[in-house]
């Protein structure tokens, strides 16, 4: 009986203690919903002051302030007379603001026997043509070399790796001597071609592919679907961010290439190499060539306003696994 006894106040004190627990448990739960609903509807986190989000802002402030002074820079000096451009030390108004740069600029551009619609057209169909043929080939290529297993896979890659340390100019000799055996030279071609295989687009696919979960293939791959299927349908629309990446850098490579000694032909020639032979003019065209920097920047930077949310958005499998 005493022992009966024993074992049910046994019962009772443990009941006791996880009621007693239960009940911490219930406060301390309650104390931090109602601290999370205080900070509710607010960018604050828990634990932070305003001092920080202060700090932080000025921080963010002064970095966007010096992002922005070379386009500032840019405008301010196509608004500014020839007179004032020279005015040493510069000024970051300009004092008389005109648009005459920007008349003298579209007046010396048609004077050539070739119209300057016709430059903008080259300009246009080469930057177009390029940019989709470059991101094309880098999305492919990237899937391959990502998520295929093949001989040489590696050696590729570490190639394609090693290629970025070296600049377009160290392979100019060769890619003339190729596309003038070819018969590219004086071409559209001779502008287009060299765009479309860049290391840089590539190897950005080829780590964004790599971070999708191989069971999103093989799950696919079980369905039934091919690789070209795969490779549209699943991989890149989960490499989004990467894609508007590339199709800012090689957008702004193209809109900015001259072709060099590549093309002769008037007809064929771009803006940029336009506005280098007004540039040889001398002092005379300083505004038409401020103007100019102006006029080439707009499409860049309405390309990169476009895809900026984008690029900023989490991919689709980030913290996934395998």
């Amino acid at each position: 009986m005493a022992k009966k006894e024993t074992q049910l106040s046994i019962k009772e004190q443990m009941d006791a203690e996880n009621a007693a627990a239960l009940e911490a448990l219930r406060k301390r739960r309650e104390k931090e919903h109602r601290k999370m609903e205080r900070s509710k509807g607010s960018n604050k986190q828990v634990g932070k002051s305003w001092k920080d989000d202060i700090g932080i802002f000025i921080v963010l402030l002064l970095l966007g302030s010096f992002m922005l002074l070379p386009i500032y820079i840019a405008i301010v000096t196509s608004l500014k007379p020839v007179n004032e451009i020279f005015i040493m030390p510069p000024r970051l108004y300009a004092m008389d603001p005109t648009m005459d740069n920007f008349k003298d600029l579209f007046i010396v551009a048609n004077n050539s026997w070739v119209p300057f619609s016709r430059n903008v057209f080259n300009s246009i169909f080469v930057t177009v043509v390029a940019t989709v043929l470059h991101v094309v080939f880098a999305c492919m290529a990237g899937f391959i070399l990502a998520k295929c297993r093949f001989p040489g896979a590696k050696l590729i890659n570490k190639i394609v790796v090693v290629s970025l340390l070296f600049t377009s100019q160290v392979t100019y000799i060769m890619q003339y001597m190729v596309m003038a055996k070819m018969g590219m030279i004086n071409t559209y071609a001779a502008l287009i071609c060299p765009l479309i295989a860049s290391s840089m687009g590539l190897y950005l696919m080829i780590q964004s592919i790599g971070q999708i979960p191989d069971a999103m293939i093989e799950a696919a791959k079980v369905d039934g679907a091919g690789l070209m299927r795969i490779c549209w349908g699943i991989v890149i629309p989960n490499s989004k961010p990467a894609l508007m990446t590339i199709i800012i850098f090689q957008f702004q490579a193209a809109w900015n290439s001259n072709g060099g000694s590549l093309v002769y032909d008037e007809a064929l020639k771009t803006i940029p190499t336009v506005v280098q032979q007004i540039a040889a003019a001398g002092i005379a065209r300083q505004g038409a060539i401020a103007a100019s920097a102006v006029v080439l920047m707009i499409p860049p930077l309405a390309i990169f306003i476009a895809a900026q949310s984008n690029v900023m958005e989490t991919m689709a499998h980030a913290g996934m696994k395998d």
